[in-house]
């Protein structure tokens, strides 16, 4: 294959790279420097941003509001987005439920939902996990009762990723225990206003706010807000679950925090050397440059598959597997640059005083709090030993 970008390619990425230089919300870029966390109104000024450009819904169609722009043009505006440290579009709405009301839902459900993902007005969380179900997506047990021209829900979602500023959740829900633990699984949208609907914070490692657990006690849901028909949201959650599998990548992100780590191990000594020289803490980086772009040749193969507009197969299982170890061994390697300054370097945690002025180097508080949030990675969107089943079974045939 030929990797190299075209020269029209070239100048798309200089525009985009200008926007984000001049145009783009200086205030979040700060914001994520220092670590901190986005409040939903963060997210809501960088989303606006680049929706005034009309390029929040790099991954739609046209048709549907979307940019329709190639698989090389997305690549590159989310490498210059990652490049100038500018915050990553919340996936809930424009990655995951989007396409399969786009794609699934009817007139009517597109018309309801859709602008509002468009110009974020509206968030969405997803609700799959649930506390007894552990990487057994297929067993969950949260139910919709038929009612009428309603569904009763009744159960528990965990681990929703910001749902403390969801206005919508999509949810799988058990409609039928009579077959297969696949089959009987119904796609619900579900206003997060309507009553009986309770969020409860999880706080992370990283002292952060970002997942919650949300429990439903006889909640009543229209059944128009149903996605496809009943029983069959396997079909439509395996062809969500393609989509988020291909996010992880984040192949310049990646490359701007390995570049942070060797801009601190220049500055930071051991035993009064510097840590940059050290030809062991040299090797390391070596390694992660070669996976990264391994990972990066992959990402853009699995682009050139789908360039015709289609979803992601099963093999976006080999990138999340790749991505996320990836993203942790990088992190890891950085806590050896920045880990003397872990204490100090998270605003949202509850950091004893002394360490409140503590000078800190640039990007240790962001470079600290990725080594924590990572931890996640291999778990979340399926856990990578769950995704190495499907690649021996769906890829390889064993």
């Amino acid at each position: 294959m030929d990797f190299s970008f075209s020269r029209a390619d070239e100048e798309f990425r200089m525009m985009v790279r200008d926007f984000f230089e001049n145009d783009y919300p200086r205030e979040i870029i700060a914001l994520l420097e220092r670590g901190a966390s986005p409040t939903k109104a963060d997210y809501q000024t960088s989303e606006r941003a680049m929706a005034a450009k009309g390029w929040l819904a790099v991954n739609w169609p046209k048709a549907d509001g979307g940019t329709g722009w190639s698989a090389n043009q997305k690549y590159i505006f989310d490498e210059e987005l990652e490049r100038a440290g500018a915050l990553n579009v919340v996936p809930m709405g424009l990655l995951y439920v989007g396409p399969v009301i786009y794609t699934f839902g009817t007139e009517a459900q597109k018309q309801k939902w859709l602008p509002g993902i468009l110009d974020s007005t509206t968030f969405w969380a997803q609700g799959y996990s649930e506390p007894e179900s552990g990487s057994d997506l297929a067993s969950l047990q949260c139910s919709a009762t038929p009612d009428g021209d309603d569904y009763i829900v009744n159960g528990t979602k965990i681990w929703t990723s910001l749902g403390q500023h969801a206005d919508w959740i999509f949810c799988l829900l058990r409609t039928d225990n009579s077959g297969k633990k696949q089959e009987g699984i119904t796609f619900l949208c579900i206003d997060m206003s309507t009553p009986g609907i309770t969020v409860n914070p999880i706080i992370t490692i990283d002292g952060k706010h970002t997942l919650n657990s949300i429990t439903f006690e006889n909640v009543r849901v229209p059944q128009a807000n149903r996605i496809g028909e009943e029983g069959k949201g396997w079909t439509y959650a395996n062809y969500l679950l393609g989509h988020e599998r291909t996010s992880y990548a984040h192949v310049a992100g990646k490359r701007k925090l390995i570049s942070n780590i060797r801009v601190t191990a220049r500055a930071t000594k051991v035993d009064g050397r510097r840590l940059i020289d050290d030809p062991a803490f040299q090797r390391k980086l070596s390694e992660l440059d070669v996976r990264l772009n391994a990972l990066e040749i992959t990402v853009l193969r699995t682009l050139a598959s789908v360039a015709d507009g289609g979803a992601p197969g099963n093999e976006s299982s080999i990138l999340k597997v790749i991505a996320t170890e990836l993203a942790q061994d990088i992190t890891e390697v950085g806590m050896e640059a920045f880990g003397l300054y872990a204490a100090p370097a998270f605003p949202d945690s509850v950091a004893p005083d002394w360490t409140r002025n503590m000078p800190l180097p640039a990007n240790a508080a962001s470079s600290v709090a990725h080594y924590l949030g990572n931890r996640a990675q291999s778990i979340y969107g399926g856990s990578n030993e769950i995704q190495k089943n499907i690649i021996s079974k769906h890829l390889l045939g064993l």
